[in-house]
């Protein structure tokens, strides 16, 4: 009844689309000849499991070489873990070394503030003429007498001496550490170098090797392939040989209409070895098609004949809406004349009535006095 254009969905166009190409190649393996294997097609079989084994040796010669390469990446980086460990106990060594030679307690400058047998030298029985703790009047000392400067002088000369001989000594242990770690860093540069290049030369033996398994998959895959392509090959050559020896031998070729016939359904045909319809069944038909368009044609007047008893039907109704239409005006048109008769009717009696109202009841007005005595009576 209503039409109406609605676009199809793309997918459930598609998802049938993919049904219908599916089955087109189903029925196409079904009713190939040449293809149509019966049971349990061997050979497939054997080169599924021929090619399985060929991808798990693959992947155990992939593997190997993965372990060999983890087996050296693991023995480089135990090597590298003991060089750092011999360089870190070395240096320790070192240090510990300079500590007790170079570092020793009484070489400090502030060996006096924790020196423990200060208190004992703290407060001796007597310093020198220069003693503090003898005045003018103990006879030790007199005013302009300087009886220590050699020695104060000797002493300071000495600690002067002292103190330049262990900076030079500083300077020259801070050069020596400095050739030190430069021929250390040397070192680490050196073995570090001389690793890179083991890690160059072990990854490129590793990438030959992988390289030449990999060839060697290769040729053994091509070789595989050549001859799967082979044995396809004769395969067809021999199906094509087995379909013309078919063809020749069997009746497909005769216009013997009992080839086509279905050995279990006999109301069926085999698709492929039908040559068409016999003279009787296509007079068959077209008698079936004769009957079917008289039938249709019958059909088709009924149908006509019912459409012209709708549009006669429909044609009185309107005439008849039509007449109910105009009884309906007529009725409204009277009935608004009399309402408007009744109107000017009861027009003409108000008025009448105002009129005698005004002229007989209404002709006394009342004055000033007679509203003074109505409101002196209502109080």
């Amino acid at each position: 009844m209503y039409k109406i254009d609605v676009s199809p969905d793309p997918k459930e166009v598609a998802a049938i689309e993919a049904r219908r190409n599916r089955e087109k190649d189903r029925q196409s393996r079904f009713f190939n000849v040449r293809t149509r294997v019966m049971g349990v097609d061997v050979k497939a079989l054997n080169s599924q499991v021929e090619e399985r084994k060929l991808r798990e040796a693959t992947e155990q010669r992939k593997e190997a070489a993965y372990g060999t390469y983890q087996m050296q990446y693991d023995l480089v980086a135990q090597m590298l873990e003991k060089e750092q460990a011999e360089r870190t106990r070395r240096l320790a060594r070192k240090v510990q070394e300079f500590r007790e030679q170079k570092q020793q307690l009484k070489n400090r400058q502030e060996f006096d503030f924790w020196d423990p047998g200060r208190f004992c030298t703290e407060f001796p029985g007597r310093f020198g003429d220069s003693d503090p703790y003898y005045g003018p009047a103990s006879l030790q000392c007199f005013a302009g007498e300087d009886l220590d400067r050699a020695a104060c002088l000797k002493m300071q000369q000495e600690q002067f001496k002292y103190r330049l001989e262990r900076q030079l000594q500083e300077q020259r242990q801070v050069k020596v550490d400095e050739k030190c770690s430069g021929m250390l860093n040397d070192q680490l540069r050196l073995a570090m170098d001389m690793q890179a290049t083991q890690l160059a030369k072990l990854e490129e033996s590793c990438r030959v090797a992988m390289m030449s398994a990999m060839a060697n998959a290769n040729k053994a895959q091509a070789a595989e392939l050549a001859e799967r392509q082979r044995r396809e090959h004769q395969r067809e050559q021999e199906a094509n040989f087995m379909e013309i020896q078919n063809q020749i031998t069997s009746g497909l070729l005769t216009e013997n209409p009992q080839v086509a016939q279905h050995p279990v359904a006999p109301h069926r045909v085999l698709p492929y070895c039908w040559k068409g319809m016999t003279p009787e069944q296509r007079t068959a038909i077209r008698k079936v098609q004769e009957v079917q368009r008289h039938e249709k044609e019958a059909q088709r007047q009924a149908e006509q004949a019912l459409d012209v008893e709708w549009e006669n039907q429909a044609l009185h109704s309107a005439q008849a809406a039509m007449e109910l239409e105009e009884q309906e005006r007529e009725l409204c048109a009277e009935f608004r004349r009399g309402l408007g008769s009744f109107n000017q009717q009861l027009a003409m009696e108000q008025k009448a009535q105002q009129n005698y109202l005004n002229s007989i009841i209404y002709t006394n007005q009342p004055t000033t006095q007679y509203h003074l005595q109505f409101n002196t009576s209502s109080r």
